[in-house]
Formats: structure tokens, sequence, C-alpha cells
């Protein structure tokens, strides 16, 4: 008889169970979960931001852990989250069902300022840095696969969903798609920025964007490059 343990089925973190598999789980993700660590600037903001009543669109839904927290552990009334790499929405799925989350609705596609043809997205060895673009070569584990995604207009998105709260982490899109998309419903949103790829126009057009709709930068629930904004402060 082996002495040898089979890894656990689920990593518990924050009080969410995450499925503990290795095709989307990397081993650095895996330590972060376990030590309560994992994107913990965007976890505090959502702690502090969201509220029951809340309708929320998450764009950039990765492994299912901020849905899953913001549907779970803040009860929102209705949460929609969008991811654009058609390989994790099993992954994403499995994670609510573990944690018998049923309000949430997993939508795969780009979202763009209008309807259009699928597009590549580019799946990176490091699946969290997959993007649209193509020119970073072979940093993030390179290119794995080419995947083409359903290109949804993210006006009509948000008019149909009324969303309260945005959560957004698109790897540098944020700069051309925030300022394409009207954010009057908002009154907060949760933004991980990615001046490495967008610089400092990039910056200052999501800044501009939130601006426009009546969302002012929030200090007290931005850290380095995950910014809050707020209405009504």
């Amino acid at each position: 008889m082996s002495d040898v343990k089979s890894p656990p089925q689920y990593i518990r973190s924050r009080g969410i169970r995450m499925p503990n598999n290795p095709k989307f789980i990397t081993q650095k993700q895996r330590r972060l979960l376990r030590t309560g660590n994992y994107e913990i600037k965007e976890f505090e903001a959502i702690m502090k931001i969201v509220r029951p009543e809340d309708t929320v669109i998450e764009i950039g839904a990765g492994i299912g852990f901020m849905s899953t927290v913001i549907a779970k552990r803040k009860g929102a009334k209705k949460v929609v989250a969008v991811e654009a790499n058609p390989g994790l929405i099993p992954h994403i799925k499995a994670v609510h069902e573990a944690n018998d989350v049923s309000n949430v609705e997993v939508i795969n596609a780009v979202l763009g300022p209008r309807k259009g043809p699928p597009v590549n997205f580019y799946v990176r060895g490091e699946f969290s840095a997959s993007s649209l673009e193509d020119n970073v070569g072979d940093k993030h584990g390179g290119i794995v696969s080419t995947e083409k995604v359903e290109v949804m207009n993210i006006n009509t998105l948000f008019k149909d969903l009324k969303p309260t709260i945005l959560v957004c982490d698109i790897e540098g899109a944020e700069a051309n798609l925030l300022p394409a998309t009207d954010l009057s419903c908002l009154r907060a949103a949760v933004v991980e920025l990615h001046p490495q790829w967008i610089g400092q126009d990039g910056i200052q057009a999501v800044f501009d964007a939130m601006h426009k709709a009546g969302l002012t930068y929030f200090p007290r629930l931005s850290q380095s490059k995950v910014v809050t904004f707020k209405k009504d402060w």
C-alpha cells in the first residue's frame, strides 16, 4: 500500500473552496491562495465596496475566485463574469459549483465598443497574462494557443445589465475598452492597471473615462496598480 498522499481536492482560501486542478491553478497561485494573498489588493477593495443590492460585472474573470467572493462572501444580487479565454470557462463554473453559487452568469467573450466577428485571443503558458496582444514574445510562457473569441458590444451589455460595480483586470485592454464604454450607471469600479503595457497615455485614458462618468479616484481602497473609483464620497 502506497504512503503517497494524493493532493487535496480543494484549496481553501478566505472562505472559498477552489478546485485544486493543476491544469488551471499554477504553483504560485496555489501558494497565494493557501496563504490568503491571492489577488489581495482586489479582494480588500471588493470586500469594502460591494453591497448585497449591487449588480456586479467582472471583466477578466480568470480562475473564478473574485466572482465567487462577490457572490458568496458579499452576497451581491447578481454577478456577470466575462472571460475571453474559453479554456477557463469550465473551471470558473466548477468553482461556482463547489461554493454553491448560483447567481453568477459566465460569459465567454471579448468585449468591445461594437459587436464584431471573432478575434484572435492569445493564450499564454501563464494563462493570467493571456490577451489580445501577440507582441510580448516569449514572456509569460509564450503563446500556447490562439483562440477565436466572439466580440460582444460592451455598451449593449451595460444597457441590459445596468451594473452598479465594475471589477476589471484585462491585461492592458482597459486603456481602449473603458473610454469606449458608458460607465455612468456605476457607483464604483475596481480596476487593475497595466502601465507596463499601456503607459502614461493609457493610464490617463482610464482616469479620464472614470471622471467623465462621475467616478473619482478613491485612495483609501487603492493600492499601487489596483485603483478604486467611487461616486459621492
